[in-house]
């Protein structure tokens, strides 16, 4: 396998994570971790989510390719930007990214409209795009839970 081959795979299995068992929760996990890393910097974080997105579309396409297989499991660049993007912009608080890791992964699962839509889409953008429907709406939930916290605390 050509080195450019090599990369890719090692790129969207971020670290070959993706040849974990479970490796969508463990592509979560990751992003956890990477989230934890960048976590006091809104800019980082939402920099790094930006990063990883793109290159999931560019790239895990090829992966698809390499591997000959539609939206391979070892492939979890998606679940990786999906986790950082359920957690952008709120409140950095323990309770709020288990809520979180446990909303995204349970959406990632059950695949909300549109997201199993979008899942049919080709290439990078196919694989990415039903993740990150998971993540805007782990996100829009924590956004209103926080506020209706809030409010009820004031």
């Amino acid at each position: 396998m050509p080195l450019r081959d090599r990369l890719c795979l090692f790129f969207t299995s971020f670290g070959f994570l993706g040849y974990l068992p479970a490796s969508g929760t463990a592509g979560s996990i990751a992003g956890l971790a990477l989230y934890w890393l960048v976590r006091s910097n809104v800019f980082a974080l939402a920099g790094l989510t930006f990063f990883l997105t793109l290159a999931g579309i560019l790239l895990a396409g090829r992966t698809e390719r390499i591997l000959g297989k539609k939206d391979a499991s070892v492939v979890v660049i998606d679940e990786v930007a999906g986790m950082l993007l359920s957690l952008l912009f709120l409140p950095v608080d323990i309770r709020i990214v288990c809520a979180g890791f446990l909303l995204f992964r349970a959406l990632d699962i059950v695949k909300p409209y549109p997201a199993a839509a979008a899942e049919r889409l080709r290439g990078g953008l196919g694989i990415m795009a039903d993740d990150l429907i998971a993540a805007v709406y782990t996100n829009c939930i924590l956004q209103v839970a926080v506020r209706i916290v809030s409010a009820r605390l004031s």
